[in-house]
């Protein structure tokens, strides 16, 4: 698809919406007033001009919806228009919801936040397959659900970014903040064992339910396929959307802009959780003097946002803005980028896009809805669409044909330990790849042992070569290559 093509998509507008407030204007931050011509004519601008496919939109006045719409496409093959009701991968999201259904069960006396996890679990956390490499190490004494949430727990994003791919804690827990989807995850199994319900089931009881966000779940339901959005990449390749079958706190929500505002509402006005347990959850837990988000692991310090008061509280950023203080929570994954801004007023802004591109709307969006906040874009590293430098051409693959047996020799299952599974299929003569329950990408021969993806710069190859079997995937990550077993 190219950029114009997207761009005179982006052009279709889903037209229902709510405005509410006084009369057909709201007030910006600073008291200026918009309308309804000046939002609708704004997103329109800056989708098209950062190549956006779709943007959902809602705003906040006194913790109520005070508007609400939604701007571009779900599927741009199929010219279908993204609506407030579509089904989007929440991201980073669903950690904000996650910490905010484990504060339910603070609430209600069934967690302690400072209690050490190990105590919840019935056996100890080396124990478990998936921490195993945690054994030996006494620091998984100090970790609770306090460190966790508030991303204070020492460990890398994700382990697959360790060069040896394995969990360790690098850092005494709850002195720094490193932001950590392990964190995350780990909790989430804290949480399960102690309620003895899956994580689907306690968001169904504890948020989803209460707050009537009909169109949300962890997994994936068969009722959201009547109105979803596929996610797109920075050059506007549908990356389809994202299936998921097994729950996780980090990022597996899938839910609507409309589903996700009554949430932000709900919390906003003490419905979801009474004020003093709000004011726990949105307390900060956490100074923050890394000069940037990501890497989560850099030392690189800064005092640049001291300012502004930058803190963690659990699950939530927060900030001094010059309208008092604010929250946060950002969402970033292939295809999604989305962002959650609420004041203590009630003021805020919901964000979310199916697009890689989308961060590039945050700040122009932000300045010209709400007026100056403060809000640490540089930390985040949300770059406005017109500073970033141009996307560099996509690498030119040779085109080969293969026949059926010389694809099928490629096809099983290989795995990452210790619980990466790639799977790659053959239909109707095409290959896919898949991880995990992620959605699939079409893999595409340039030799008869290299492929490389139709949707991304993912490229692989597989061993033996020649004729028989492939027992081995090889996965090419920029200047790393990982190997992957072939298991039954």
């Amino acid at each position: 698809m190219t950029r114009t093509a997207m761009s005179l998509a982006a052009l279709v507008l889903f037209t229902s919406f709510v405005m509410h407030g006084q009369g057909s204007h709201l007030s910006k931050l600073d008291g200026g007033q918009l309308n309804q011509s000046d939002i609708d004519a704004t997103a329109t601008r800056l989708i098209n001009a950062a190549h956006v496919t779709g943007l959902g939109l809602a705003l906040f006045d006194h913790g109520q919806i005070a508007y609400s719409k939604a701007y571009g496409t779900r599927d741009v093959e199929k010219k279908l228009p993204l609506t407030t009701d579509s089904v989007m991968t929440s991201a980073s999201l669903s950690k904000a919801a996650f910490a905010t259904m484990v504060m339910c069960l603070v609430q209600q006396g069934k967690l302690d936040l400072d209690k050490p996890i190990e105590r919840y679990l019935p056996k100890p956390l080396s124990e478990y397959p998936k921490y195993a490499d945690l054994k030996n190490d006494a620091r998984t004494r100090k970790l609770t659900l306090r460190i966790l949430l508030s991303h204070t727990g020492g460990f890398a994003n994700w382990r697959g970014f360790e060069e040896d791919r394995k969990l360790k804690i690098h850092f005494e827990p709850g002195t720094r903040y490193a932001y950590s989807g392990e964190g995350i995850v780990l909790a989430q199994l804290i949480v399960e064992s102690v309620t003895g319900k899956s994580l689907t089931q306690l968001m169904q009881d504890s948020l989803f339910g209460p707050t009537q966000m009909t169109r949300t779940n962890m997994v994936w339901k068969p009722e959201f396929e009547g109105d979803f959005a596929n996610g797109y990449d920075e050059y506007g390749r549908s990356l389809g959307p994202e299936r998921r079958s097994s729950p996780d706190a980090a990022g597996s929500m899938q839910t609507t802009v409309q589903d996700y505002a009554m949430f932000l509402s709900a919390l906003m006005r003490n419905r979801i959780l009474d004020t003093r347990t709000r004011g726990k959850m949105l307390s900060p837990a956490v100074n923050i003097h890394s000069a940037h988000q990501f890497p989560s692991l850099s030392e690189e310090t800064t005092m640049a946002n001291e300012g502004i008061r930058l803190r963690y509280g659990l699950g939530w950023g927060e900030y001094l803005s010059p309208y008092g203080k604010a929250f946060f929570k950002e969402g970033h994954d292939e295809g999604w980028r989305h962002l959650a801004l609420f004041f203590r007023d009630g003021r805020g802004i919901l964000i979310m896009t199916n697009s890689s591109n989308g961060e590039g709307v945050f700040k122009p969006l932000i300045d010209s809805l709400l007026g100056e906040t403060a809000f640490p874009f540089d930390w985040e590293g949300y770059t406005p669409y017109d500073k970033l430098p141009p996307l560099p051409r996509l690498k030119e693959h040779p085109k080969v044909s293969l026949t059926t047996a010389q694809l099928s020799r490629v096809v099983g299952r290989y795995k990452l330990p210790p619980d990466i599974v790639i799977s790659v299929t053959l239909e109707d003569g095409h290959l896919s790849i898949q991880e995990n329950d992620e959605a699939k990408q079409e893999l595409l021969p340039e030799s008869k042992d290299d492929f490389y993806s139709a949707v991304s710069s993912d490229e692989c190859s597989f061993k033996p070569t020649g004729g028989e079997s492939a027992q081995v995937m090889v996965l090419h990550l920029g200047d790393k290559d990982l190997q992957l077993a072939r298991i039954p």
